[in-house]
């Protein structure tokens, strides 16, 4: 981007002045004067545009921190042209803020390396980067900035807080019921007809009695806790803001963050959906920049969106089945909801709510529902491990 410096602004008028009075009152020297002002101006021009080669590189160590861990740029910029020293004025973009970068003398074939903090105070993905450098005529006339290097990403995940207990799972059995299984086993499936090859001691004896032939159990690898979190980051969900953040979702992010990996942890499949699809597109998370991430990479880039689409949420949920235990975070604003997400039992053998940021107490067991009431993360991870049923 190049523009005229306040200098460079005046004297451009002056030479436009100068050379029109000169012609209009015949003054030669106030034309020779505007002219040289002109040329000036051209030749400023001329010599900010020239391009510097510069290679630029950058990393984060590391590049995925929890909030308030320590995260630190490295960005090395080399001078790669052949004949002349740079002197520029550049500065690095860091999230909302510039951090200079000195690149005084840089010979050629040299290299200069500049290491600064990236901000992990909140939650989010802060990008880094492109390098701007500012290049200035000896005159002060024109500057030119040129961006160079890539933006690069830094996740801020939410603090995650540990959690001891984790759900049990539902596994089938003979009679129909559905027991309780801390861990996955062989359980049974079905029952079918005998075939030679069978192995006898698979044989149902009690059910081929009653059907008058041999009745064989047909068992699966099964019975793991199937974990769904469901993040409500609707913004009328979280409807108190602290200097412009909704910290009752930051804790719901936290609470989240801590279910997945006391998931991961132990083994156990999770999956993490939104209430509502952001803008980039269904189940998506932030920016282009968060998409190849994982779960925690989405609740680094996870933000509040204005709409209201809670049943379309749990009719998928309905339809789906995708897990055995629910966990549904949300603020003070949706425990509206929490009929609409009570509904869900019938799919899905528990379902726990977490509350974050609520002036009282949601009433225990409210639409039949395990429902744990939080401040923030720490105290929802406290409750968590306090609750003796799934």
């Amino acid at each position: 981007m190049s523009a005229l410096t306040a200098r460079g602004v005046g004297l451009l008028v002056a030479a436009v002045v100068l050379v029109g009075t000169g012609f209009r009152f015949a003054y030669p020297e106030l034309t020779l004067l505007g002219a040289a002002a002109g040329i000036a101006v051209g030749y400023a021009v001329l010599t900010a545009a020239r391009r510097p080669r510069l290679a630029v590189t950058r990393s984060a160590d590391p590049d995925r921190v929890a909030r308030g861990e320590p995260a630190v740029m490295t960005l090395t910029v080399r001078n790669a042209g052949r004949l002349r020293a740079a002197s520029l004025v550049a500065e690095d973009r860091c999230g909302d803020r510039a951090v200079p970068v000195p690149l005084l003398r840089l010979r050629p074939g040299r290299d200069t390396t500049v290491s600064y903090d990236v901000p992990t105070a909140r939650r989010g993905v802060v990008p880094v980067g492109p390098l701007r450098v500012t290049r200035r005529d000896p005159l002060g006339l024109v500057a030119l900035a040129r961006p160079y290097g890539d933006t690069v990403p830094v996740w801020v995940h939410p603090r995650v807080h540990p959690l001891n207990a984790v759900p049990t799972g539902a596994g089938r059995s003979l009679d129909g019921r559905v027991d309780r299984v801390p861990h996955g086993s062989i359980t049974f499936d079905s029952l079918r007809e005998y075939v030679v090859g069978d192995e006898l001691r698979r044989v149902h004896w009690r059910t081929s009695a009653r059907v008058g032939e041999l009745m064989v159990r047909e068992n699966v690898d099964t019975s793991l806790p199937r974990i769904v979190v469901l993040l409500d980051n609707r913004a009328a969900a979280h409807p108190e803001r602290v200097a412009g953040v909704a910290e009752s979702f930051e804790s719901a992010c936290e609470a989240a963050a801590s279910v997945l990996v006391a998931a991961y942890r132990a083994d156990l499949p999770v999956v993490l959906l939104l209430v509502a699809p952001e803008p980039d597109g269904p189940g998506a998370a932030g920016d282009g920049m968060a998409h190849a991430g994982g779960p925690l990479d989405r609740l680094a880039a996870v933000r509040l969106v204005d709409d209201d689409v809670l049943d379309a949420a749990t009719a998928r949920l309905r339809r789906e089945r995708l897990g055995d235990t629910l966990v549904f975070l949300t603020g003070a604003g949706g425990r509206g909801g929490l009929g609409v997400v009570g509904a869900l039992r019938a799919a899905y053998a528990s379902v726990v709510v977490g509350v974050f940021g609520a002036a009282e107490s949601t009433p225990a067991g409210a639409a039949g529902l395990v429902v744990i009431d939080a401040v923030d993360g720490a105290a929802f991870a406290a409750e968590w491990d306090g609750v003796r049923r799934w």
